[in-house]
């Protein structure tokens, strides 16, 4: 098994993101929408991969939000991996994880951002 890379297909900006990822960073991951996956036996929730991208590692182990981004920039090309190293030492990785709260909580009125998009308020923050 691969790590899997999963994100919210239905929005348009998380879309636009990992199309981007997948031309330019190019992980070594499976990339697929959390909507039609088994996420049971990824061990994850919907709630959860509604909340945020997630990263489930071949050993099982999920990373979420920021960290998640920072796994797929380690797993991707070459010139991409130190960023993804950098993102997640402290205090890079204190406000990678701030800078990722705010654009999930806001994703909606972003650049290809759709009203899918919105969290309900509870789960945005």
């Amino acid at each position: 098994m691969r790590d899997v890379l999963i994100y919210d297909g239905d929005c348009g900006f998380c879309s636009t993101c990992v199309r981007f990822a997948e031309r330019r960073v190019r992980p070594d991951a499976d990339i697929a929408p959390f909507q039609g996956r088994d996420l049971a036996a990824l061990g994850v929730t919907a709630e959860r991969a509604a909340h945020e991208v997630l990263w489930v590692r071949r050993d099982g182990r999920v990373l979420g939000g920021a960290r998640a981004v920072a796994a797929a920039l380690r797993a991707g090309r070459p010139g991409w991996r130190p960023l993804g190293v950098l993102l997640a030492v402290p205090p890079l990785s204190w406000a990678a994880h701030a800078a990722y709260r705010l654009v999930a909580r806001y994703r909606y009125r972003l650049p290809g951002g759709t009203a899918a998009c919105a969290l309900p308020p509870r789960e945005a923050a």
